[in-house]
């Protein structure tokens, strides 16, 4: 065991002796049944000794870090917020650096976790696009901005909220942690959950990332906190806490809108992050090689993913060769042990759900294109393999689409259904992404410059949205996440965490003013001037 991360409030590590282990995802596959027994019993203190298997534990924190963690964020906020805005930003390119020469380990710390090594990679580059030099000097002039009108310097700023408390997934929670903390350079105090069912690469990003580049600032003890524990008591500690200013949760839509009036209700700022529903629109003369390509990252991470397309809208024109040709991709992605190059499935731990979503699409009157199946490790087909095979339906019209649930909501499983409208209206598509109750990305796939030009103009779902692109890739100055709808709840939108966590404040210092000139001298201009 290589591993071993205490909780951190206040600038301290804080163990309370009772761990969570984490068994390398590779160790799993091979024997389950072993492997969780081995977590099993070193987490119930039956045994001392870790076999290489286990790859490091976490502590786990009782009510009172969970409290002293708020209590320590309240205390360094309002010195950290007062702090100039250059040293913030210095932070976030602190992180990049960090990021960039400790890469390598953190993708092995989320391999071990079990996220395919392409995905660690793709996740990790992603984390450098959010710190990017661009990303930043954006960001930055959306947090200060000034500018001197007459005898007045007149300033629009954001202002740090204060307290932030960050629910990460888990699915990818680490790289979600690291999203979370942006917070910190508008100013604000963090302090984050760590998950039980993966907490190592959490506290592993948090501990070796950003701790060393705070302290590189000089930031005051207690400006970032975190630990693991569980997460009911946990967020209505955060809920119930005076000293909690927003709540970042992501996770479920029923639990997310649930949090959000209750944050309400006791004067805290919901930010949500929920579940997508992605839709991407093949027009007919779209470049169908890289069309098929982006529709294929549907399948990665087996689905669970929650920025991937969830649903295809084919224009009839190419809808059978878009059919087939995605058959064909969708059959050369495959399961394997995360370590391994060119595997991009992971296991799926609720596989019921998925053939109860497709046995619903097919009562409605989808067709099975391609999959279906249980698979193992190797690939083989079985009845009780972890994997699932990438699977693509067809579902003709939009009337009997809106029938699917595979359609209506995000499924979270390899599982893509491609849609055929009756007719060959633009205006329809467009109307069919738009009534989307989810909005976190959409794409267009389309060579005719009248229909992307449309398509951008009319299309308000969604907080990104991409043409011919890769519809997970991230960018640079764009976000990275956050929508609209069932994506964001009420106040959904672009996620730039920075600014989500502050608030808008226009300050006007004045030289030689005569107040009595300020309020009436204007008018009086304007009258002498006729």
């Amino acid at each position: 065991m290589t591993l071993t991360h205490a909780s951190f409030v206040g600038g301290t590590d804080v163990d309370s002796g009772r761990y969570l282990y984490t068994v390398a995802a590779r160790s799993v596959l091979t024997d389950v049944f072993a492997s969780l027994t081995l977590k099993r019993r070193l987490e119930q203190g039956i045994e001392d000794v870790a076999t290489e298997d286990v790859v490091g534990r976490v502590s786990v924190a009782d009510a009172s870090t969970v409290a002293a963690a708020t209590k320590a964020a309240a205390a360094a906020a309002p010195a950290w917020a007062a702090t100039p805005l250059g040293t913030r930003l210095r932070l976030g390119e602190l992180i990049r650096d960090r990021l960039r020469h400790g890469h390598s380990e953190l993708v092995d710390v989320l391999v071990a976790e079990g996220s395919p090594v392409a995905l660690a990679r793709w996740q990790v580059a992603g984390l450098l696009e959010l710190f990017s030099e661009e990303t930043l000097s954006y960001c930055a002039t959306q947090l200060h901005r000034s500018l001197t009108v007459g005898p007045r310097t007149l300033t629009v700023r954001r202002v740090a909220d204060g307290v932030v408390c960050v629910n990460p997934p888990q699915n990818a929670p680490a790289a979600s942690a690291l999203f979370g903390v942006t917070p910190l350079i508008s100013g604000n105090a963090v302090v984050v959950r760590a998950p039980r069912s993966a907490p190592l690469g959490v506290m592993h990003a948090l501990r070796e990332l950003v701790v060393p580049a705070l302290s590189q600032v000089d930031a005051p003890a207690g400006v970032l906190n975190f630990f693991c524990a569980r997460p009911g008591p946990t967020l209505t500690a955060w809920l119930e806490s005076p000293d909690v200013d927003d709540i970042f949760f992501t996770g479920d839509v029923e639990r997310g809108l649930e949090l959000e009036r209750e944050c309400v209700a006791r004067g805290k700022k919901p930010i949500l992050e929920l579940a997508g529903n992605d839709c991407v629109v093949v027009w007919a003369d779209a470049d169908l090689d890289g069309a098929v390509e982006a529709l294929t990252e549907s399948f990665y991470g087996s689905g669970q993913i929650c920025m991937v397309p969830n649903q295809v809208v084919a224009h009839p024109a190419v809808a059978d060769e878009l059919c087939e040709r995605l058959s064909r991709a969708a059959r050369e992605i495959r399961p394997g042990y995360p370590d391994e190059e060119d595997v991009l499935l992971s296991p799926v731990l609720r596989s019921e759900r998925f053939f109860a979503h497709i046995r619903d699409a097919l009562n409605h009157g989808a067709t099975l294109v391609t999959g279906a199946r249980r698979l193992e490790v190797d690939g083989a087909p079985s009845d009780t393999g972890p994997f699932l095979e990438p699977t693509v339906l067809r579902v003709d019209g939009f009337a009997r689409a809106r029938e699917v649930r595979a359609v209506r909501s995000e499924t979270f499983f390899p599982l893509l259904p491609v849609i055929v409208p009756e007719t060959d209206r633009l205006g329809d598509m467009i109307d069919h992404v738009n009534a989307n109750p989810y909005g976190l990305r959409n794409s267009l796939w389309a060579n005719d410059a009248r229909v992307i030009d449309e398509f951008t103009a009319r299309v308000g779902n969604g907080g990104v949205l991409k043409i011919n692109d890769s519809h997970i890739g991230f960018l640079p100055y764009l976000p990275t996440h956050g929508g609209t709808g069932l994506t964001g709840g009420a106040f959904g939108e672009a996620n730039y965490p920075m600014l989500r966590s502050s608030h808008l404040q226009g300050v006007s210092r004045a030289h030689g003013v005569r107040p009595r000139d300020a309020v009436f001298g204007a008018y009086r201009k304007l009258v002498e001037g006729d």
